[in-house]
C-alpha cells in the first residue's frame, strides 16, 4: 500500500487588489497612540459625550420596545422606516429643500451613504473630484472603489469654479464631493455665491455633486447658507447626505441620503447587498425622539457649549503656535485648521508633541495630491475650556521641542 506523501499547505489566495492598495487610517493610528487618559486629545472628531441627551434617547428606546416590540425587533424595508423618513423629509423641507419621504434612503451612518454612492456611481478607473484638503474617510471610500482622485484647486472659499470647469472638461469625472458647511478638516463654509457657481458648472458640463452635511446644524454665528442641492441648477444632479451622529448620538448609526430617483434606486440595491436595512429599533427610536423631543432645542444647547470651546481655543492659539502661523475662525462645526510656517512638518513633529500629552491630526493625510505638510487639524468640542487652555500650553511646548 502506498502512503500518500504529505505536502505543505499552500497559501490562500491574496486579498483583492483594491484592499491591498488601501493602507490603514492615519487618524485611527493617531487615536490609538493618543488613547491614554492623560492625553488632551485635539485629534479626534468625536462629539462631547456629556452633552448627549441620554434621558431623551433612553425614553425613546423604551417607548418603541414597550409599545411596538414586534416591529422594533423585526426586519425592516431597505429604504428605511416610513415614520423616520417622514420626519426627516419634514425637517429637510423646513430648511428650504422640498423633500418627500420617498426621496430619502436611511443609511447606517452617512459614511455608509458614501459607500453606497461609490458602489452605484464609480467603476475602477473613474475620476472623482474632491476638495483640497478633503474629508479623509471620503478619500478612503473613493480609493477603495478604484477611483482616480483629483483635487480641485481652491481658496479660502472652497473649490474654484473655473478650475472645476477646466477639470470637468479635461478629465470627465463622475462626481464632485464636497462638505460645504463647516468642512472637515478645515471648518470653512462655502459662501452662497460659490455654491451657485459650482452648481452652474455641474449643470453646464454634466457632473454629479455629492454634498455631505454632517455638521451644518452646529452653527455658532452668521446666517445659514442654503444647500447646493436647493439651487435650481443642481436639483437633478446633487446628492445630499445627512446624519444624526453630531446632533443626537453617533452610536445609533443613523444617516440618510437624498438623491434623484434613478440614483436612489441604485443605492437601495447596493444597500440590500450590504446590510439589508439599517437597524429597525434605532430608526423607530429616532422617529420617536423627533416626535417627543425638540431636537432643535437640544442642538442649540450643544452649539452654545461648543461655541465657548471654540472661543477658548481661538483665545490660546497665538501663544501656542509659532510666529508666522495662521488659522481660521469657523462659524460652526467641530474643527479648526492651522498652518504653521513652511519650515514645519506637522507629521514629523507629532511624536514630540504627543510626548507632552497632547495631540492633533497632521494635515497631510487630508490631501488627495501634494500635501501641505505645515498644516494641522484641531478638534475643539470634546474638551472643556480649562482643558483646552492646558492642552494649548502643552502644544506650544511640544512644537518648540
Amino acid at each position: 500500500m502506498t502512503v500518500a506523501s504529505v505536502s505543505a499547505p499552500r497559501s490562500v489566495p491574496p486579498l483583492a487588489a483594491r484592499s491591498r492598495s488601501i493602507g490603514g487610517s492615519p487618524v485611527r493610528d493617531i487615536l490609538a497612540v493618543t488613547a491614554r487618559p492623560e492625553v488632551i486629545n485635539f485629534a479626534g472628531g468625536l462629539p462631547a459625550p456629556e452633552l448627549f441627551d441620554r434621558e431623551g434617547v433612553a425614553a425613546a428606546f423604551r417607548h418603541v420596545l414597550e409599545e411596538a416590540p414586534a416591529q422594533a425587533l423585526q426586519y425592516s424595508t431597505t429604504e428605511g422606516e416610513p415614520a423616520l423618513r417622514e420626519r426627516l423629509a419634514a425637517r429637510t423641507t423646513a430648511r428650504g429643500l422640498p423633500t418627500a419621504a420617498d426621496d430619502l434612503l436611511v443609511t447606517t451612518g452617512s459614511q455608509q451613504a458614501l459607500s453606497l454612492l461609490a458602489s452605484a456611481l464609480i467603476d475602477p478607473g473613474d475620476t472623482v473630484l474632491v476638495e483640497d484638503p478633503c474629508y479623509l474617510a471620503a478619500l478612503q471610500v473613493f480609493g477603495l472603489a478604484g477611483a482616480r482622485i483629483l483635487a480641485v484647486p481652491g481658496d479660502a472659499d472652497g473649490p474654484d469654479p473655473e478650475a472645476l470647469a477646466d477639470l470637468v472638461v479635461r478629465e470627465r469625472p463622475k462626481l464632485l464631493y464636497t462638505v460645504p458647511t463647516f468642512q472637515n478638516p478645515t471648518g470653512r463654509t462655502l459662501p452662497a455665491g460659490r455654491r451657485a457657481a459650482l452648481a452652474s458648472v455641474a449643470a453646464r458640463h454634466g457632473l454629479w455633486i455629492v454634498e455631505d452635511d454632517p455638521y451644518g446644524e452646529l452653527r455658532y454665528g452668521g446666517a445659514r447658507v442654503p444647500w447646493i442641492a436647493a439651487h435650481p441648477d443642481a436639483r437633478d444632479r446633487t446628492v445630499l447626505l445627512g446624519s444624526f451622529s453630531k446632533v443626537m448620538a453617533p452610536g445609533i448609526r443613523l444617516g440618510w441620503l437624498r438623491a434623484p430617483a434613478e440614483l436612489q434606486r441604485a443605492c437601495v440595491v447596493a444597500k440590500q447587498a450590504a446590510d439589508l436595512h439599517t437597524p429597525t429599533v434605532n430608526q423607530l427610536a429616532a422617529a420617536r425622539y423627533l416626535a417627543a423631543e425638540d431636537l432643535d432645542v437640544h442642538v442649540g444647547r450643544v452649539a452654545s457649549v461648543y461655541r465657548e470651546r471654540r472661543d477658548a481655543m481661538l483665545a490660546g492659539l497665538a501663544e501656542a503656535l509659532p510666529d508666522g502661523s495662521a488659522w481660521n475662525r469657523p462659524e460652526g462645526g467641530m474643527f479648526l485648521w492651522a498652518r504653521l510656517p513652511s519650515s514645519y512638518d506637522t507629521t514629523e513633529l507629532l511624536p514630540q508633541v504627543v510626548a507632552q500629552d497632547v495631540a492633533y491630526v497632521p494635515g497631510a493625510p487630508f490631501y488627495a495630491g501634494d500635501p501641505d505638510r505645515s498644516t494641522l487639524r484641531l478638534c475643539f468640542v470634546t474638551q472643556t475650556p480649562q482643558e483646552i487652555a492646558e492642552g494649548l500650553r502643552r502644544l506650544g511646548r511640544g512644537l518648540k521641542g
